[in-house]
């Protein structure tokens, strides 16, 4: 496995700028590419790629120059918003992503399932966490039925058309949220539809990583590296489900931290174990997110510790069975 960073955390510099900060950390060696949606496309100009071999073969050149391989382009959006206007934004910009990652030869596009209202007069997206009242029910049926499967069935047959894999991010707020909604969606829309691996959305769902690696198995297409701190005190007043504002560090129930922050290097170990056993063999990218720590400090950290847990090296040979 390769160690690796997602670029958003490098936002307020250019693309030369991350690459020459990226040489203060020498064990990444892949970066994920955001390329529009809530990500932003701050290192690439998606349009200039798609419409000029030469200015995407300059990028790709940068990338490489650097030491870099790209793991993953990412737009994470809601392709399947209610407002349609919104939904089309998101879904032409994980077309031009697809058709763009088989350019480059990136394996993979992240994003999210979305979320649609919960029928269709609704304005607004509805995530459904509970099956009564018995309309609630009906609505994630309709969901389902007439909104996520229809459109990653499409969506996911233009991915295999270009040779992609769609790793989805399961992510509390969409329809996709958990190991179990993955494979739903995957059963439904076709096996060019995977996952991204993003251990900070599961730990404070109460989910056991391995666990959730073993059922997912070969549908997980790109990994994340992201932790969580969960308050003992607040989760057992509260809860886990905690709406308030990022910026109420004291008050949550919990944090996304650093890696090694929130769980210590032996979990981690297990996360890599798992993997391996999975069959999992390519990127685990780094996200940032951590209001506790500055970019480099934070950073700084969590490579210090996955690079003493991922397995970069082949398995030895069973010799003694």
């Amino acid at each position: 496995m390769r160690l690796g960073v997602f670029d958003p955390v490098f936002a307020k510099l250019s693309l030369a700028e991350m690459l020459t900060e990226l040489k203060r950390y020498p064990q990444i060696t892949a970066i994920e590419v955001g390329t529009g949606g809530w990500p932003g496309n701050n290192h690439i100009d998606i349009d200039a790629c798609l419409q000029s071999p030469e200015v995407a073969a300059s990028f790709k050149r940068q990338i490489e120059d650097a030491g870099l391989v790209i793991s993953a382009l990412s737009c994470h959006g809601n392709p399947v918003h209610p407002d349609r206007t919104i939904a089309k934004d998101y879904d032409t910009v994980f077309r031009k992503t697809v058709r763009l990652a088989e350019k480059l030869g990136v394996p993979a596009v992240v994003t999210f399932s979305g979320c649609p209202g919960g029928g269709p007069e609704e304005e607004r997206p509805n995530w459904i966490t509970t099956p009564w009242p018995p309309e609630y029910s009906d609505m994630l049926a309709w969901q389902w039925e007439q909104q996520l499967i229809p459109y990653w069935k499409d969506a996911g047959a233009f991915a295999a058309d270009h040779g992609i894999g769609v790793a989805i991010e399961a992510h509390p707020g969409f329809c996709v949220y958990n190991p179990e909604t993955a494979m739903q969606l995957r059963s439904e829309a076709g096996k060019s539809i995977g996952i991204n691996l993003d251990p900070s959305h599961f730990y404070w769902q109460g989910i056991d990583l391995p666990a959730a690696i073993a059922y997912l198995g070969e549908a997980i297409f790109h990994v994340h590296a992201k932790d969580v701190a969960l308050n003992a005190s607040n989760v057992a007043r509260t809860g886990v489900l905690d709406a308030k504002s990022y910026t109420r560090m004291q008050e949550r129930s919990w944090l996304f931290r650093s890696v090694g922050w929130g769980h210590d290097e032996l979990e981690w170990k297990r996360i890599a174990s798992a993997l391996r056993l999975a069959g999992y063999d390519h990127v685990i990218s780094i996200e940032h997110e951590d209001a506790l720590a500055s970019i480099r400090e934070g950073l700084a950290a969590a490579v210090a510790t996955l690079s003493r847990v991922i397995l970069q090296e082949p398995p030895v040979e069973a010799w003694w069975v």
